[in-house]
């Protein structure tokens, strides 16, 4: 369906509400997923060990299996305390809501960005809630992160009577830089990881050559024996309280994507996204950045 629904959903974005009412058949990704080779990520000892339940990172360090490398992941447990999701959950639910596709709900801060023509504007964009100031300024306390400039912040919520998800995809490499951040506020989740294998045309990959001195050093798994892609998924937990980190390997040759059957309670969640070098630096958009960057030095 090409138009905008009621809930939200639009194209071949659906949720339970829009499936059920438009007779919308939505295929089943965990099905075709589990008959993969599946790993589970450890924050503990930054391996993957295999198996498809989440709980195989907390039997760390007494994993079986072989492992993998899985490289491009930081994953911060406990980032937020629970006094810290108390207060920022009260000033989330304070701000209004808008609807998105695929059973969630959102809230926007930051410049509108068409990414197949490459435009960004400003906007009614003028900084973030106060009221979130003090995630970005616990950023500081992550090396990873030391130099991070916040320029988008997006509010997610999952809600499981919907069917929330989000489809395998990876995040606009023309103007998103190399960090892709998430701070998850409320509700347990996993992050699933399939190799990518389509053009870099798709996602703005091609841009990623002009700045990532990585890219061309990527890898899917080090342990491959013949140097090709198996069929794979590699599960990130995402506890309550925890900031999650891709770049690299795991940025730009893996999509990620949030099953709906991972979403077992409401789930709230902080996207952060920085700018791309070459758009930081091009004089040509000297005068946008400017602005850009006042904007979000802004909290009000």
């Amino acid at each position: 369906m090409d138009t905008v629904r009621p809930c939200g959903c639009k194209g071949i974005r659906s949720c339970l509400l829009c499936e059920k009412e438009y007779n919308i058949a939505k295929p089943d990704l965990k099905l075709q997923l589990e008959k993969y080779s599946s790993y589970v990520y450890c924050p503990h000892c930054d391996k993957a060990w295999p198996g498809w339940d989440i709980d195989v990172y907390k039997k760390h360090p007494y994993h079986q299996g072989n492992s993998i490398q899985f490289s491009g992941v930081y994953i911060k447990l406990n980032f937020l305390n629970s006094d810290d999701i108390a207060v920022l959950m009260k000033a989330l639910d304070d701000i209004p809501w808008e609807a998105s596709q695929s059973g969630r709900r959102k809230q926007n801060f930051g410049p509108k960005c068409n990414f197949k023509r490459k435009k960004l504007r400003l906007g009614s964009f003028n900084g973030f809630p106060q009221s979130t100031h003090f995630v970005q300024q616990k950023f500081s306390e992550i090396a990873i992160l030391q130099d991070f400039q916040t320029v988008e912040q997006c509010t997610l919520e999952y809600d499981p009577l919907r069917g929330a998800s989000i489809d395998p995809h990876i995040d606009d490499c023309w103007i998103w830089g190399e960090r892709i951040v998430t701070v998850n506020v409320m509700g347990d989740s996993v992050l699933t990881m399939t190799p990518y294998l389509g053009p870099d045309t798709k996602y703005n990959l091609k841009y990623v050559a002009e700045y990532s001195t990585a890219y061309n050093d990527l890898r899917f798994i080090e342990n491959s024996e013949n140097g090709d892609v198996p069929n794979i998924s590699v599960r990130l937990p995402m506890p309550e309280g925890s900031l999650l980190v891709l770049c690299g390997a795991s940025r730009y040759k893996w999509e990620h994507c949030v099953l709906r059957e991972d979403v077992k309670s409401r789930r709230i969640c902080l996207a952060y996204r920085e700018l791309t070098p070459p758009y930081l630096n091009n004089s040509s958009n000297h005068e946008e950045v400017k602005k850009l960057l006042q904007r979000v030095s802004i909290f009000r």
